[in-house]
């Protein structure tokens, strides 16, 4: 090959390599990279434990009830609000079904109990969630105020109907149900994988997932399109609230109890930071599942890592507020490019 072909040649690849860096959107993709820079300082920190399949299943499972939660929060983010509430909303759906649960047991037999106590759980959630976009929709409230104050109102009637006691389940088939590392695995797992394929679904194949994406980024335009923003707005919030409902139902067979003091406690602070992370525009109109899933397994990873890099619990919490902090500042300054 003659110097000149070769050097044709090189230039051709040097010049594809500039070309693809020239051209290649970085902020459509920050959170993939995001994705690939965690994992592999994770991997070096905490090698070579961060690896292990074990690990790596029990990082999946630990972030799938806020993960969850985070399917429906991206729904509400998306749509322009958002819900402080999720955390204290997981304890009362939680703490009043084991109530339930345990009120039925002593009175007809323990398998019809476990049923109901199934379908109760996210039919409170939804109910919770329903009032919380009543408040937004109908009251014309701040959903950041409407929410912190439902968070309050949750955590104090819990506790006051607990006397901020534990709720344990006296039926021994409703901790069978997902007490065991194998079915929690499967259920919350495997509950977390199918209702991201769900949201996703319902976000980027569905009229309700198209009009979401528009009252978020314009609730004017949207209006004068003949969209019922009311509705629209209200629905993330009831979706989000049934989120919540299977979250308590998965933990509190999982725990076989609910704490109401500290159960669901910063569930708010994970939520929205993972979907954040992933991509969604705090100001609205812009998201995906795929980056809240994304969002949420990169948490867990820090999460790993810190622990296997014998990082005080203390500093966990600085950590994750520093990556929110980090996501924002991220889309801030590609919105304003």
């Amino acid at each position: 090959m003659s110097d000149t072909a070769m050097n044709t040649k090189g230039f051709g690849i040097a010049g594809g390599i500039r070309f693809f860096f020239k051209n290649f959107k970085w902020s459509e993709h920050s959170t993939g990279l995001a994705f690939i820079v965690v994992f592999v300082l994770a991997a070096i920190v905490g090698w070579p434990t961060f690896l292990k399949p074990g690990n790596l299943l029990t990082i999946f499972w630990q972030i799938s009830y806020t993960g969850i939660i985070a399917l429906g929060m991206t729904l509400i983010i998306i749509s322009g609000g958002i819900d402080l509430s999720v955390g204290s909303m997981m304890a009362i759906v939680g703490g009043i079904s084991l109530f339930l649960l345990n009120w039925l047991t002593a009175r007809i037999s323990p398998t019809a109990a476990i049923l109901i106590c199934i379908v109760f759980c996210p039919l409170f959630g939804t109910v919770c969630g329903a009032f919380n976009g009543f408040l937004v929709t109908k009251c014309k409230i701040a959903p950041f105020i409407a929410t912190l104050g439902t968070m309050s109102i949750f955590r104090s009637l819990i506790q006051q109907f607990s006397q901020a006691a534990n709720i344990v389940s006296a039926n021994t088939g409703y901790q069978n149900f997902g007490g065991s590392y194998q079915s929690a695995m499967i259920y919350a797992v495997g509950g977390f994988v199918l209702f991201a394929l769900i949201f996703h679904l319902l976000l980027h194949n569905t009229r309700l997932g198209r009009y979401i994406c528009a009252v978020g980024a314009n609730e004017q335009v949207a209006r004068y399109s003949a969209i019922n923003v009311t509705l629209i707005k209200f629905l993330p919030y009831v979706i989000t609230g049934f989120s919540v409902g299977i979250c308590a139902l998965l933990w509190s067979s999982r725990m076989n109890t609910i704490q109401p003091t500290s159960d669901g406690m910063n569930y708010e602070l994970n939520v929205i930071a993972a979907v954040v992370i992933g991509g969604t525009s705090m100001s609205g109109g812009k998201g995906t599942i795929i980056g809240t899933i994304m969002g949420a397994v990169i948490l867990g990873m820090i999460n790993s890592m810190l622990v296997l890099g014998g990082v005080s619990s203390f500093l966990q919490q600085a950590a994750r507020g520093l990556v929110i902090i980090v996501a924002v500042l991220l889309q801030y300054n590609n919105n304003n490019k």
